[in-house]
């Protein structure tokens, strides 16, 4: 039989059976007692090699004294090569279509059961229909079959599929089932199956396919049953036959069906035998493949493997009694098989189609372990959750391979793919084949639209071209999908065969339908895919092709059949008549999308405005982005093969190809899996940029060469020989396109691609993998070049493999690092903190043979194991306590590779620099491999290609475990690959030289503590160069010159030895000549290692041993504040430090402030120190992890109170004087005070940024010193006394003491003076000036921080550390601190203010009288602003003052009232509905009353009349002046008085810029002239000018500004406003002003999107949820509110949860139902009874909200509560006040007595 070439069980491949008739193959024996032994064994031997694609079923035969059937030699499971036509089997429905039914059939077998193979009946019935062309309801398959039925087939036909595999082909027709029996061996009780032959009144005669027998089956049988239909198969009992069976009445009762069991008396014999069947079976004998059963008293049956019950497999013993069911049988080798899995043998259990845990079908699954092999069938696997699977031994191992079972069964831990689900075996079957895991496309639900995809042609159709992708997953490619345009002969374009790259149109899953395109437009366009409507945002533009013309435009389709109009004022900027004449059907066009309603499935598309915006696009690239660019971005979405990132921080758009994320192609894909839209990504650099595309890469090789400019920015710039690097764009068979930054293409021809025999180009290289090229040939005119990859022609930079080992180290690291973070998992975060080489205690878990498993405390639900290897020659025992050391951590799987090896955990010897050992790899990981260093426990990691170009053409060229490798260390610990050795390695064989140089001394023989002599040739400063006899070179390092305690300060040691003369040294080590820095890649500069040389005469002694220390014991030894002898070796200008070393490898950093100690040096400190002098330092800090070693030459080493130091100036703030960067890191600041011993009046001038100061250490708080600058401080013995000296403590002052000191803010409660760093003075408004001030304001434009001013000490408060000082001339002598030119009026005091104030209490006060008295006592404030309300000039804004109230004003609704802050300005508050109106312009001001202008005219009037003035007159028109002399004043002053014009509003803002008052009153003055514009801009002015330290003062103009926005804005304008007050303000009060707007201007659904916002930004924000919840009610959404509490109260801590619930049935009160409101209040107030404030708001919201009789139920329960007396007395209180206002006599008198009772039951106590 031709082998089977299918892999898996699945219908693809399948045919329809053809018209012709059905041969049945009879039986050859009908001689029931011949056996068949010769027969099956003949087979075995034969067994013909095969791929079947479904799993066949083990037989099994019986042998007694006298049996029907002989056993076979082994169970083995059923192979389709055994599968002849006409045997029988039970069969489980998988899929219905319409023609077809998928049958799951034993051992994963898969057939297929046609519409024409149903029944007789329903075959004619069928063809009826079609002749009568009748449109009556057919009844088609799906309504008689369903997933997860089983019922009884035979084989019909077995079909060869076109490749080759077999198809088949099943029937149900009772003629063919049950062609064993006639109808004289029907009996009763026998279970048949059968289908409906016709419908009758009183029942159903069923087709039992027996010639010359009727099957009825009543109706009455059949009332459980759904109402039957012609063509149903029925599974049926015979109830009674009658007339020698010609007449045979049936029942379905599905009970009595399950539970029937075939007895011997019923006839059964081997040709009638059927599945299906339950029987009562004798164990005879157990295998390991199965069992052998005994059934029906003389037959035998085998059970395979798979149809045991796992879970009953210990009761299975010879002899056991058990209930089996015929699985199938086979006619002609008379082999029947059973099944004791209980859904087929218990009654009422079903087969479930799909498995438990969900279609799985097509996955890859890693760490599965094979539990047992069965060697004719395959294999079981246990996959890592636990479940089961099947491998075929055909899926062991690939189709071209000889079988090696033993082989895959040692094997610790296998990668298999699931094929499918097997109903009939409840098994997933899977494969280990590597061909069949690594295919990209397994099923159709794993193609996506839009991405590319290889496939094969198979066959040219009219409608289109069927390509393969894959052995069963093919899909169509349109006839208008060829190609751009239409071709007229496809065939010379397409042959069978042929390879060709298409992209997924769509592809749907169910119905297998994939549709491909070939259009070079769309498969190379890089513009967004549309792959739904949703992704079709207005504005973005994409290509799409055109499905249909018409007259009113185009219809453009693109992925996933989205599709839209493009209508005819849109196809193009020229008008268009006939768009046919223009556009063609298939034509690929650039669309923009204009409008998108992604529900209803609409688009509506532009050609014209994709062509127009084309231009628009070109030019903002340009705009900052240039190729070469170091950038950062931010992922905006992932594509298939990308991401599609926005620049920071213009927000371009840019591609980031999944190839470009690492040089290390194994980490591409980890790190698209992990990066999520939102993040940013930095280290990009741009590479190549057209019109519609900027492109990224990550790769930092590629980033390198851009920045070190070995690049070719045009093709002009190449030459022969230049060598570039790049990554591999395509793949042909001819060779590799090779791509460079600037969009240069390369090709390397396969003779130019390696040193290595390639037979295919296509395996060697992946697509992405970064190259090195040499440019070989150029072609001017047709500019192409060619490029060899060969690694012996490109020269690869020294140290170029261990950067890329670190670079793609610190990928996974940060990789790993990520996905600890997001997660959020403390188990993923363990594991991020694992390292190679890091050692666990673990206890055993599992043990065998082939690997272990461990628990540990630390990773609870991590899977810790060691393979075979790891495990070796340790025996191990579960619970045993064990050592083991990490190989490698998977933290996407959550597993540790660890190794148990003793030579691995042992401790570790340390390793030295240049040294060489053979290493062995321990653990292989893709790109990287685990290697521990011959027998010194030390672990490290390597690249397993040790060159970018490598490549691998089979598997025994890859680096694997158990692989020696010959290494060199290059670092004993090296940071970047968290302190692991670094190391540069070669295969051990000597098939492949190494790239990496070797060191010369090595090569020459100079070993470590090698005597040598040479001939000194140059001597610098820092270094001596000795030629050596053999002719190297070696060097010699300042320290290694001199003992170093010989060397004196400041000597110069290397100026001992002369030019010439002969030395003798010894051999310490060998660096790197040209720098300590590898270069990722350098230009072919080569550098040599030298060996590094000793001179000093005690390490010359040979008996001495000398030992070789590395960088970190050297610092190690090292101890913080020990003075050390070091060597002056570099200045480093830009940082002004100086690099000292005291050793060849330490090098050590003294900053600036520590090496000098006088500030005139700090221009030149270089001039200090000259290179290789000895100077002695102390450490001032050692660390060897990072290596860094920080000294000090100024002889100190850490700083200390009452020390003097250098610091430099950083910062000068006027609040808080000079900040100073001191030595040793530290931070300090000189308070004003400190500054001199004699204060002057600008404390701050003469000092600057980076200045040098020597300052004096007062005392450190919170790691920031404080200094003092004072010469008294400095120098103690030379200082004159201080003018001003130090306050120290409030002790030191005395009452009446006259004291200067710098004013630190104005504000209502008086003038702040800083009279020492600790001491605040304060001088109330009163005692600061003689002048009467209506505000402060006044004085704080007069006093700026920092003013000198001389005060006098008033009192003083020890306790509370308040001085109250005066700033009166009376008292200081001084001026007054106001000019006179203000023209303020004079304070009144004393005599005139008594007069005053009794003038002031006979006069009857009008309104203006009494503004002008309370303008002369001003403690007295008044709200200033009333929010006044005019309908016509209405511009939506509210201004809100709040200011200290007086209590006598009635308070009004509008305008709320808090009380102020206590120090700083009064604030402006803007409420969410501010009206600009002209309110704010008809206020009043305390002068502009009616009587004042009266007053005006009398004094006009006065002066016009000459005759003479009684002295009353002169009096009464003194005061009037004066009267209007000071409404004039106050005029001026009253800040509330709005201006008429722009320019005297300009006049008010340079006085009081702050003010957000007055710019709201300026944007109001703009929005009554409706200069919407205007309004704006004054906003965005008063955002620049008003200080951002008036944070209130700029919400308000925020708020204002959203206002604005939101009346006369658009929605974009609004949002850009609220973004960026976000920025500029704290986010939570501009939610929530953003939000009372929106529910103010009825917008509902922002209010409600904005708060869904908020309480997921604020949702530990209490406010945020009441306000959410205040808003719902209000808009009567009470159930969304209670939802609301019940997540609020998960949100909030639960000590908020009772305030919460109240504040809601407040809420519920006042908004919603009073009835909720008060349940709410009942279950708080039961859980929290003495909760008294609670019951206080109930009782409140009773009161205002319930009916009397509820009022007074609570009062009754309050008084009742168990709390103290004294909050009983206050209820009864209230209760009483209730009475006396609501109830009656009666009523008060009840309250009374219940009071007295109350007393009386506390007794004494509540008396007392």
């Amino acid at each position: 039989m031709a082998s089977v070439e299918e892999d898996f069980p699945r219908g693809g491949a399948s045919k329809k059976a053809t018209e012709s008739k059905i041969m049945v193959q009879r039986t050859e024996v009908d001689n029931l007692f011949q056996s068949n032994e010769q027969a099956e064994t003949k087979k075995r031997k034969g067994a013909v090699r095969d791929d079947g694609k479904k799993l066949k079923k083990p037989k099994t035969v019986k042998d007694k004294s006298l049996t029907l059937n002989a056993a076979a030699k082994c169970v083995e499971i059923l192979h389709i090569k055994n599968i002849k036509e006409g045997m029988l089997m039970l069969g489980c429905v998988k899929e219905v279509t319409d023609f077809e039914v998928t049958v799951g059939l034993p051992c994963g077998l898969q057939g297929f059961l046609s519409i024409k193979n149903i029944c007789d009946s329903y075959t004619k019935l069928l063809t009826e229909l079609l002749d009568s062309a009748d449109t009556e309801e057919i009844c088609s398959l799906p309504h008689l079959f369903y997933t997860g039925m089983v019922f009884r087939c035979v084989v019909a036909k077995l079909d060869v599929a076109k490749g080759g595999s077999l198809s088949i082909q099943l029937s149900i027709n009772p003629k063919l089932v049950n062609k064993g029996l006639t109808s004289s061996s029907l009996k009763a009780g026998m279970v048949l199956s059968g289908c409906v032959e016709s419908v009758e009144d009183h029942g159903y005669i069923v087709d039992i396919g027996i010639n010359g027998t009727k099957a009825f089956l009543p109706k009455k049988a059949a009332k459980d049953a759904e109402e039957l239909k012609v063509g149903q198969y029925v599974s049926s009992q015979m109830e009674e036959v009658k007339n020698d069976g010609r007449v045979v009445r049936l029942s379905v009762s599905p009970s009595t069906v399950a539970q029937a069991c075939a007895e011997s008396k019923q006839g059964w014999n081997l040709t009638n035998l059927l599945p299906g069947l339950l029987v009562k079976a004798t164990i005879k004998k157990v295998t390991k493949h199965g069992l052998i059963l005994d059934f029906l008293s003389s037959f035998s049956g085998q059970v395979d493997f798979l149809h045991m019950e796992p879970e009953e497999a210990s009761s299975y013993i010879e002899g056991a009694e058990v209930r089996a069911c015929v699985l199938y049988v086979e006619p002609s080798t008379r082999l029947v098989a059973l099944s004791l899995r209980s859904y087929l043998v218990q009654p009422g259990t079903r087969v479930d189609p799909s498995p438990a845990g969900g279609d799985r079908i097509g996955e890859v699954v890693t760490d599965c372990k094979m539990t047992t092999m069965h060697h004719m069938s395959g294999a079981m696997l246990e996959l890592p959750d636990k479940t089961l699977a099947f491998v075929h031994r055909n899926h062991l191992k690939e189709s071209n391979e000889p079988a090696n079972e033993n082989r895959v069964l040692a094997m610790s831990e296998h990668t298999c793919r699931i094929l499918d689900f097997s109903p009939m075996d409840q098994i997933h079957f899977v494969s280990l084949r590597k061909s069949v895991i690594e295919r990209p496309f397994f099923r159709y639900q794993d193609l996506q639209a839009g991405q590319y995809v290889e496939g094969t042609v198979s066959v040219l159709l009219n409608h289109g071209m069927v390509v393969h992708l894959s052995d069963h997953i093919k899909g169509l490619v349109p006839r208008t999908h060829l190609s751009d345009i239409l071709l007229k002969n496809p065939e010379k374009k397409y042959m069978e065969g042929m390879k060709i790259k298409c992209r997924v149109l769509s592809v749907d899953a169910e119905n297998k339908k994939l549709y491909l395109t070939r259009k070079k437009a769309l498969v190379e366009s890089s513009l967004p895919l549309f792959l739904s409507y949703s992704d079709a945002r207005p504005g973005r533009v994409s290509h799409g092709y055109i499905v249909c013309i018409k007259d009113f435009g185009c219809i453009v389709r693109f992925y996933n059949n989205v599709k839209g109009l493009v209508p005819v004022n849109e196809l193009s900027s020229e008008p268009i008549i006939s768009p046919e004449d223009i556009f063609y059907v298939g034509q690929v066009l650039k669309t923009k999308v204009l409008q998108c309603d992604p529900d209803k499935a609409k688009m509506v598309l532009s050609f014209k405005a994709a062509v127009e915006g084309d231009t628009e696009e070109a030019a903002k690239p340009h705009f900052d982005c240039e190729v070469g660019k170091r950038l950062q971005a931010r992922v905006l979405k992932k594509s298939v093969n990308g991401l599609e990132v926005a620049i920071l921080p213009d927000e371009i758009r840019a591609v980031l190809p999944t190839v470009h994320l690492s040089d290390h192609m194994s980490n591409c894909p980890l790190l698209w899996e992990s990066l999520q839209e939102g993040d940013n990504i930095s280290n990009l650099i741009c590479f190549s940029k057209n019109k519609q595309n900027i492109i990224l890469t990550k790769k930092p090789t590629v980033r390198w060469s851009m920045e070190e400019g070995v690049v070719a920015k045009d093709f002009s710039e190449i030459t022969v020989g230049m060598q570039l690097i790049g990554w591999i764009k395509n793949i042909m068979s001819y060779g590799v396109f090779v791509e460079f930054p600037y969009g240069l293409v390369g090709l390397a021809p396969k003779s130019a691609m390696t040193d290595k025999f390639v037979s295919d180009a296509t395996t060697a290289f992946q697509l992405g993998q970064t190259v090195y090229a040499k440019v070989t040939n150029l072609d001017e005119e047709k500019r192409r070049f060619l490029v060899t990859l060969k690694i012996s022609e490109v020269i690869c930079p020294e140290g170029d493999a261990q950067t890329r080992l670190i670079n793609g180290l610190q990928e996974r690291r940060a990789l790993t690092e990520m996905l600890a973070m997001r997660e959020n998992s403390d188990l993923r975060q363990q594991l991020a903190a694992l390292s190679v080489g890091q050692k666990l205690k673990l206890t055993v878990d599992t043990a065998k043979d082939s690997s272990a498993t461990f628990k540990s405390d630390d990773l609870v639900s991590a899977t810790i194991l060691a393979t075979k290897h790891h495990v070796m020659g340790v025996n191990l025992t579960p619970g045993q306590k064990v050592t083991a050391v990490v190989l490698h951590v998977d933290i996407l799987s959550t597993r540790v590779h660890v190794s148990i090896l003793s030579k691995l955990v042992g401790k570790k010897k340390s390793l030295t620099e240049g040294s060489k050992y053979t290493a062995t790899v321990q653990h292989t990981d893709k790109d990287f491999a685990v290697i521990s260093l011959a027998d010194t426990a030390q672990l490290t990691v390597i690249q397993t290609s040790s060159h970018l170009n490598e490549i691998f053409l089979s598997e025994s060229e890859m680096v694997k475990a158990g692989m020696s490798l010959a290494v060199e260390v290059i670092e004993p610990s090296c940071q970047e690959v968290q302190g692991l050795p670094l190391v540069s390695w070669a295969r051990s064989g000597p098939k492949r030289q190494r790239t990496t140089s070797e060191n010369q001394t090595s090569s020459k023989g100079h070993r470590f503590g090698e005597i040598v002599q040479g001939k000194v040739r140059t001597v610098k400063p820092t270094s001596i160069q000795v030629t050596l006899e053999d002719g190297s070179t070696g060097s010699v390092h300042v320290s290694e010159v001199v003992e170093v305690s010989e060397a004196c300060q400041r000597s110069f040691p290397t100026s001992s030895v002369k030019v010439g003369s002969v030395v003798t040294a010894r051999v310490i080590g060998g660096r790197e000549a040209s720098s300590h820095r590898f270069l990722p890649f350098s230009h072919p500069k080569f550098t040599y290692t030298i060996p590094e040389l000793t001179l000093i005469p005690s390490k010359l002694d040979a008996s001495a041993d000398l030992k070789p220390v590395t960088a970190k014991e050297k610092l190690n030894s090292y101890k913080v504040g020990e003075e050390i002898t070091c060597f002056v070796s570099k200045f480093n200008p830009e940082r002004k430090s100086l690099e000292v070393s005291t050793d060849p490898c330490v090098t050590g950093t003294v900053e600036l402030l520590a090496i000098i100690t006088d500030p005139k040096d700090a221009s030149h400190p270089e001039k200090l120190y000259k290179l290789g002098q000895a100077v002695h330092a102390k450490v001032v800090e050692v660390n060897s992890k990072p290596q860094r070693l920080v000294l000090s030459l100024t002889g100190v080493h850490k700083l200390e109170t009452g020390s003097v130091t250098l610091g430099m100036v950083t910062n000068i703030q006027p609040q808080v004087g000079l900040l100073v960067k001191l030595p040793f890191g530290g931070m300090g600041t000189v308070c004003v005070t400190d500054l001199a011993d004699a204060y002057r009046p600008n404390p701050l001038d003469g000092y600057s940024k980076d200045q040098l100061l020597r300052c004096f250490l007062l005392g450190s708080e919170n790691g920031r010193w404080a200094l003092s600058l004072r010469p008294t401080r400095l120098n103690p013995q030379q200082a004159k006394p201080a003018k001003d000296p130090e306050v120290l403590s409030v002790d030191k002052l005395k009452a009446g003491q006259i004291i200067r000191g710098y004013v630190k803010s104005v504000g209502e409660q008086g003038v702040f003076i800083r009279l020492s760093k600790s001491i605040t003075g304060r001088a109330q408004l009163q005692q600061s000036t003689k002048y009467f001030v209506s505000n402060h304001k006044v004085l704080s434009e007069h006093l700026p921080p920092n003013t000198l001013l001389t005060t006098k000490i008033l009192s003083i408060d020890k306790k509370e550390v308040l001085v109250n000082l005066s700033l009166l001339p009376v008292d200081t002598g001084k001026p007054d601190v106001l000019p006179e030119s203000l023209g303020l009026p004079l304070r009144l005091i004393g005599e005139d203010k008594k007069k005053h104030d009794t003038k002031k209490k006979k006069r009857t006060l009008s309104e203006s009288e009494e503004k002008q008295a309370e303008s002369q006592v001003p403690k007295k404030k008044k709200k200033k602003t009333k929010k006044a309300k005019t309908d016509g000039n209405d511009s939506g804004v509210e201004v809100f003052f709040r200011e200290e109230e007086d209590e006598e004003e009635p308070k009004s609704d509008s305008v709320k009232q808090v009380s102020r802050n206590s120090v700083g300005p009064s604030r402006l508050q803007v409420a969410a509905g501010f009206s600009w109106d002209v309110g704010l312009s008809s206020l009043k001001p305390a002068s502009a009353a009616p009587e004042g202008d009266f007053s005006d005219g009398e004094d006009q009037d006065g002066s016009s009349k000459p005759q003479k003035k009684s002295r009353h007159e002169l009096e009464q028109e003194k005061k009037a002046a004066e009267k209007a002399l000071v409404q004039r004043e106050a005029e001026l002053m009253d800040p509330t008085l709005q201006p008429q014009d722009a320019a005297a509003f300009e006049r008010l803002l340079l006085a009081t810029p702050n003010s957000s008052l007055l710019w709201l009153q300026y944007m109001a003055h703009h929005l009554q002239a409706t200069q919407i514009e205007q309004a704006r801009t004054v906003a965005e002015r008063a955002l620049k000018t008003i200080s951002f330290r008036e944070e209130q003062e700029k919400l308000n103009v925020w708020v204002a500004l959203l206002n604005l926005e939101n009346m006369y804005g658009t929605e974009e304008s609004l949002k850009k406003v609220f973004e960026r007050a976000l920025q500029f303000c704290e986010p939570m009060p501009v939610y929530q002003q953003l939000a009372d707007i929106y529910a103010k201007s009825d917008k509902t659904k922002e209010a409600e999107g904005l708060y869904k916002t908020m309480v997921k930004r604020f949702r530990q924000n209490k406010a945020v949820w009441l306000s959410y919840g205040t808003f719902l009610l209000q808009q009567g959404h009470s159930d969304a509110a209670s939802a609301l509490l019940q997540r609020a109260l998960k949100s909030l801590p639960s000590k908020e949860s009772v305030d919460v619930i109240a504040k809601f049935a407040q809420l519920e009160f006042r908004y919603g139902d009073a009835e909720k409101g008060r349940t709410m209040f009942d279950k708080v107030l039961t859980s929290y009874p003495k909760r008294t404030d609670l019951w206080s708001v109930f009782i409140d919201l009773m009161v205002k909200y319930g009916s009397q009789k509820e009022v007074r139920a609570l009062f009754d329960r309050v008084i009742h509560l168990s709390v103290s007396v004294k909050k009983i007395k206050f209820f009864f209180k209230r209760y009483l006040e209730y009475e006396k206002k609501h109830g009656t006599p009666q009523s008060i008198q009840a309250v009374k007595e219940k009071a007295i009772e109350f007393v009386e039951a506390k007794g004494t106590e509540a008396a007392n």
